[in-house]
């Protein structure tokens, strides 16, 4: 017969064994007090045993009654723990995530988006992974990533793509180079300079992309020299092996062998962007997607792909 017994039982219990009083309990439930009577004696009848002693005066627990208290809050505690839990995990403020993100969204303001997150969202792990924006985006097609931030990415159907920002390109040249100390630079002023210059398999629109300002004014760059990291494209144009183009953020990790010059005379832009996989509503996924489109640090957003 214990399987009977309901939580709205032991809800009606508790109360009446805190009050002893069924007027004022049956006022706590916002019932009337022929009903709650009539619960508490159904409880009584499912377990053998009377839970009060009731007179005309008074209201008192049994010891059956007072043995009963402690485990009622105890059920009822655990029950509203496991209610809340599973709502936490509903609305994705319990779980883990996984973030893929290309190395230069680290000079942006993903530090700070990451660290936003974990101080709103303390119960959801982070799980951390920089890539190119090409294996981000099969990470997230095969389910590996839940998230990706990307730079430049290429149009993947099964992927939701935002923008965050988009930031221009700058020429990175060798600290001794002839136009080293200009405010500025046309891109045709590079023709005939080498390269050096990630590889293509970080994404093909990546890639192209900057390359294409220098189309426009004539000439295809001639790349000498890969290098998969900025820090390392930028070591190599300060040791002289030639020059680059770059989104503006590393200008922060330059050193004094390398100068990094705004083009003229190009609208051209590197878009940040976050992506997931088209259709994945989990709370868990949206929450981080829309705190990190919130979190823009460039006033000139992006244009929207899918």
């Amino acid at each position: 017969m214990d399987q009977d017994v309901e939580l709205r039982h032991l809800r009606y219990f508790v109360v009446v064994a805190e009050e002893l009083h069924f007027g004022r309990a049956a006022a706590r439930l916002h019932l009337s007090q022929p009903p709650l009577s009539q619960q508490i004696r159904r409880l009584e009848e499912i377990l053998g045993y009377p839970l009060f002693q009731r007179t005309s005066r008074s209201v008192k627990l049994t010891d059956a009654g007072e043995c009963l208290l402690e485990r009622a809050r105890r059920v009822l505690t655990t029950m509203q723990r496991d209610i809340d839990e599973t709502r936490h995990v509903a609305e994705g403020e319990v779980g883990s995530l996984h973030i893929g993100f290309v190395g230069s969204a680290m000079l942006s303001n993903l530090p700070e988006i990451f660290r936003t997150f974990r101080e709103t969202h303390p119960r959801v792990r982070l799980h951390l992974y920089e890539s190119f924006t090409s294996r981000v985006q099969e990470g997230l097609q095969n389910g590996s990533l839940d998230v990706g931030i990307l730079r430049d990415s290429d149009v993947v159907e099964q992927l939701h793509t935002a923008p965050l920002y988009a930031e221009p390109y700058v020429a990175v040249l060798p600290a001794t180079h002839a136009c080293a100390r200009q405010k500025s630079l046309a891109p045709a002023a590079l023709q005939g300079e080498p390269f050096v210059y990630y590889p293509r398999s970080a994404g093909a629109r990546a890639f192209e992309k900057p390359l294409r300002i220098f189309e426009e004014h004539g000439f295809r760059p001639q790349i000498v020299q890969e290098a998969s990291h900025w820090l390392t494209i930028l070591r190599l144009v300060g040791a002289g092996m030639g020059v680059s183009v770059a989104p503006a953020c590393v200008r922060q990790i330059t050193s004094a062998e390398v100068v990094c010059l705004p083009l003229r005379g190009t609208e051209a832009a590197s878009e940040l962007e976050v992506a997931y996989a088209a259709g994945d509503t989990r709370p868990i996924v949206q929450n981080f997607a829309r705190l990190a489109g919130t979190l823009q640090t460039k006033t000139e957003p992006a244009v929207g792909r899918r």
